[in-house]
C-alpha cells in the first residue's frame, strides 16, 4: 500500500487500478486519515462512511473486492488515524467535511455508501448535498434513534469501545453482536480484532453523541437518489425490519437481503461489492421526480405496500399454523 495520495486529476492519472493509497489530509482545520482505492471505471467514485469506532482498514477486504470502482474512505475524527475533534460534532458536520474532502480530491459527483453507524451519516450527506450525491447505498443501517432497536444485551455490549482495545473481549462477544458468519467461524472474530485500531474513548463518545437524537424519518421521503438498501438476515445489532422502513420511506429505493449478519461487507466482501457495483452501473436507475409532493406521495404508497405485504404474509402464516 502506498502512503502517497495526490490531489485531483494528477492522482487519477498516475495510480494503477486496484492501488490503495492512504495519507492525512486537512479539511477545515481537522486532520483526516484518508484512503483511496483507484478504479479503472469511468463512473463517480464511491464515498464510504464506516461503522462506529471502525478504522478504514476494516473495510479493506471490501475495497479490494471492487473491480472498476474508485472508492474514498476516511477515518472519522477520533478514530484510527484521524485525531479527535476539539468539540463534539453532528452528522451535518461530518457530511460537510466529506463534501469538502470530495472537492479537495477533485471530484464533482460521488456515490455514497454508509455502513451501520455510517449509514446515518450517508443519509445526512445525501440529504444535505443532493447534487453531489448521485446514488446511495445503505448497508446494515437504520433511520437514527427512531430505529427498531437491538436487544438490551446487544446494545450494552456496544455502549463502550472495549471491543476495540480488548481483543479477547472482542472474540468473546463477536457472534452475539454481529451474528451471521461470526456464529459459525470463530476465526473471523480473531482476524477482525487484529485489523482493529479504532476509536479512543473520547472519539467513541463523540460518535455516540453525534447520533443522539438524530433521525432521518422526517425527510427520507425527499431523497431523490436511487437507493439500494442492504440488510443481513441474521443481524442482532440492526434488526432487518429497519431496512424495510428505509426502503419503504425512500421513494426510489430497493431492498436486498444478504444471508449473513451485521458485517456482511467484511465477511462477504466479493458478494457485497458485486451487488453494489451492479447497482451503481445500472443505467435504468433514475433520480426520483423533482416535485417534493410527488416524492412524498410515492414514499407513502411504497411504505403502505411494503408493510401491507408483511401483514398479508404474517396472516397467511398464522392461518397455516391454525
Amino acid at each position: 500500500m502506498s502512503d502517497n495520495l495526490a490531489n485531483g486529476d494528477q492522482a487519477k492519472s498516475v495510480a494503477k487500478p486496484g492501488t490503495i493509497e492512504a495519507r492525512q489530509i486537512t479539511i477545515d482545520g481537522q486532520l483526516l486519515q484518508v484512503a483511496v482505492r483507484r478504479g479503472g471505471g469511468s463512473g463517480p467514485p464511491l464515498l464510504l462512511f464506516n461503522g462506529i469506532g471502525a478504522n478504514w482498514e476494516l473495510a479493506k477486504p471490501f475495497l479490494e473486492a471492487l473491480t472498476n470502482t474508485t472508492a474514498v474512505i476516511f477515518d472519522v475524527p477520533g478514530v484510527g488515524g484521524s485525531p479527535t475533534a476539539l468539540l463534539p460534532y453532528r452528522p451535518s458536520t461530518l457530511a460537510r467535511l466529506a463534501a469538502r474532502l470530495v472537492a479537495k480530491l477533485g471530484y464533482a459527483e460521488v456515490d455514497a455508501v454508509g455502513v451501520s453507524w455510517g449509514g446515518g451519516i450517508a443519509q445526512q450527506f445525501a440529504h444535505q448535498y443532493p447534487k453531489l450525491c448521485r446514488r446511495l447505498v445503505l448497508a446494515a443501517t437504520a433511520p437514527g434513534f427512531t430505529m427498531v432497536p437491538a436487544s438490551p444485551t446487544v446494545l450494552w455490549k456496544m455502549a463502550t469501545p472495549r471491543r476495540y482495545v480488548d481483543k479477547t473481549y472482542m472474540r468473546r462477544i463477536a457472534a452475539d453482536i454481529y451474528g451471521g458468519a461470526f456464529r459459525d467461524d470463530p476465526s473471523l472474530a480473531g482476524r477482525h480484532a487484529n485489523a482493529m485500531h479504532g476509536a479512543g474513548k473520547l472519539g467513541y463518545v463523540y460518535q455516540l453523541l453525534a447520533m443522539s437524537g438524530w433521525t432521518s424519518l422526517p425527510w427520507l421521503w425527499s431523497l431523490p437518489q436511487p437507493t439500494l438498501v442492504l440488510m443481513g438476515r441474521d443481524d442482532p445489532l440492526v434488526p432487518p425490519i429497519n431496512g424495510h422502513i428505509l426502503a419503504g420511506l425512500i421513494p426510489n429505493a430497493e431492498l436486498r437481503m444478504i444471508d449473513d449478519g451485521h458485517l456482511f461487507i467484511v465477511t462477504r466482501p466479493a458478494e457485497t461489492a458485486a451487488v453494489i457495483e451492479a447497482f451503481l452501473a445500472d443505467a435504468s436507475k433514475h433520480v426520483a421526480p423533482s416535485s417534493p409532493l410527488a416524492r412524498l406521495a410515492g414514499s407513502a404508497r411504497s411504505f403502505v405496500s411494503t408493510f401491507g405485504g408483511h401483514r398479508k404474509i404474517q396472516t397467511q402464516q398464522e392461518g397455516r399454523k391454525s
